[in-house]
């Protein structure tokens, strides 16, 4: 029957950035359709080890910062010690920093690019390599944004760091595809996080971007579960190398 391959049972799921936000939204949908989590990030997440128990399934939080890469090999080790394997990663974590062009600093520059991009490559590998070892294929599901396909305004690292996501994604995904490793993003559009706290409050900006959403709303994490699970399941086999938007129509307009 069709909808039982969007099932994920008996999967494991590593989410980056899982605590709150889209990140939560993510782990929630996946755990929903059967997923154990795991989730990554420096600050523990009581509030999503409990909604993913009450779901029935095993929950693992994995201390890591990723603004560094020293902890991404205990990632992969620490998941396989406690849930026996892995099968899908979610590279979620991700940060913004926004100044003017002409004042935007080096830090800026080099935090951003840190956590985006570089941490998500390496880790993309080091769960691709136990995923090659388990011989059974897997997922790998990079969070991209609007801006892997414009420029924007003021946040130039989160621009080249979004960019390089979606470039990535195509070159992960010939890489692994020898290794039955399906890889794809998913762009959301403008959605209702801290991240976008500051245009929410702006009624300037507030009222400009949703002037150009069909949908007329911002969007939530709960509008991502669906690509979220599609991509994680056997129903995306054939789908690699992709960046879907899920943005009320932003990209269309």
């Amino acid at each position: 029957m069709i909808l039982d391959l969007f099932r994920l049972d008996g999967k494991t799921a590593i989410v980056t950035g899982a605590r709150k936000g889209l990140g939560y939204g993510i782990a929630e949908g996946l755990a929903e359709a059967g997923a154990n989590i795991v989730g990554v990030g420096p600050i523990e997440m009581p509030e999503l080890a409990a909604r993913v128990k009450e779901l029935g399934r095993k929950f693992l939080f994995v201390n890591a910062d990723l603004t560094s890469q020293k902890r991404i090999p205990d990632i992969a080790a620490e998941t396989v010690s406690a849930m026996g394997g892995v099968d899908i990663l979610v590279n979620n974590a991700g940060i913004i920093r926004r100044a003017d062009i002409l004042e935007f600093g080096e830090k800026d520059w080099d935090d951003v690019i840190n956590v985006n991009m570089k941490s998500l490559f390496f880790l993309s590998q080091e769960v691709a390599r136990q995923m090659a070892k388990q011989g059974r294929g897997g997922k790998i599901v990079n969070i991209a944004s609007m801006l892997s396909f414009q420029g924007g305004i003021r946040v130039p690292s989160y621009t080249a760091s979004k960019s390089a996501v979606a470039g990535l994604t195509k070159l992960l995904a010939n890489d692994l595809a020898k290794y039955g490793v399906q890889v794809n993003a998913i762009a959301p559009g403008y959605m209702a996080t801290d991240n976008t706290e500051a245009l929410r409050k702006d009624p300037k900006r507030n009222d400009e971007i949703l002037g150009r959403i069909p949908a007329g709303r911002w969007g939530t994490p709960d509008d991502l579960k669906g690509a979220a699970v599609f991509l994680s399941s056997k129903a995306s086999d054939y789908v690699t190398g992709y960046v879907v938007a899920v943005d009320g129509g932003w990209l269309s307009r």
